[in-house]
């Protein structure tokens, strides 16, 4: 063993971070490897907070290897085969908290509809979504403050999170679009266009009723 290989052995998760590894790892044991590669990349989009932090922490550590290859070589190979009692001092740390599903479906849902505006940003996107979702946000944000969360923590928490259905949501459509280019040569691009035009006239389609419902409402006043 070289003295460089000798220096990386010496650098360990942390216990916060090894909490949320191996149950993942648990999970997954036996998934062959694709399986296994795409729900590690899930994991890593639901877990981003923990796995910054733990990159943070490494490289502070003085540690300049690849970090997320560790975490993801150490999930497949080494902690898939721990056992409770051998990590039982994790059990005690402090539980990850996460978003309440209808919080997520709703981030889901304003992507999906918003996507294809030509003009669409994450960024902006967000801002728009705790407009229309005002009480939604208030609630959780409520429920995020009683388990003890930074109210600047929860804002980052949440934009971070919209941000990562995002581009999960981005993946997904690209994986689509090469299946389809993959099966239909041809006629993939067709496909493509017909997919986005179709999302934007329903978007063009919904604002129309709603002017007209807010024109309606004035004659009748």
């Amino acid at each position: 063993m070289t003295s460089s290989e000798t220096m990386i052995f010496r650098f360990k998760f942390s216990g916060d971070f090894t909490e949320q590894l191996i149950p993942f790892a648990k999970l997954h044991q036996y998934d062959d490897r694709h399986t296994y590669k795409e729900s590690w990349n899930q994991w890593l989009l639901s877990n981003d907070e923990i796995v910054d932090a733990e990159v943070r922490r490494l490289k502070g550590l003085g540690y300049d290897g690849n970090i997320i290859d560790k975490m993801y070589k150490s999930g497949r190979y080494y902690f898939r085969n721990k056992t409770n009692n051998e990590n039982k001092e994790c059990k005690k740390r402090r539980v990850y908290i996460s978003l309440e599903h209808d919080v997520i479906d709703a981030m889901d849902a304003h992507i999906n509809f918003n996507y294809y505006l030509p003009l669409f940003k994450p960024s902006i996107a967000y801002e728009q979504f705790c407009m229309e979702h005002e009480t939604l946000i208030n609630d959780e944000t409520t429920r995020l403050l009683q388990e003890e969360l930074a109210r600047d923590d929860i804002y980052t928490k949440m934009k971070k999170t919209y941000k990562n259905r995002y581009f999960l949501f981005k993946q997904n459509r690209h994986n689509r679009e090469n299946y389809v280019a993959e099966t239909d040569g041809p006629y993939a691009d067709n496909y493509r266009q017909d997919t986005d035009n179709y999302r934007q006239d329903q978007y063009v389609h919904e604002h129309k009723q709603l002017a007209k419902e807010f024109l309606s409402n004035i004659t009748v006043n």
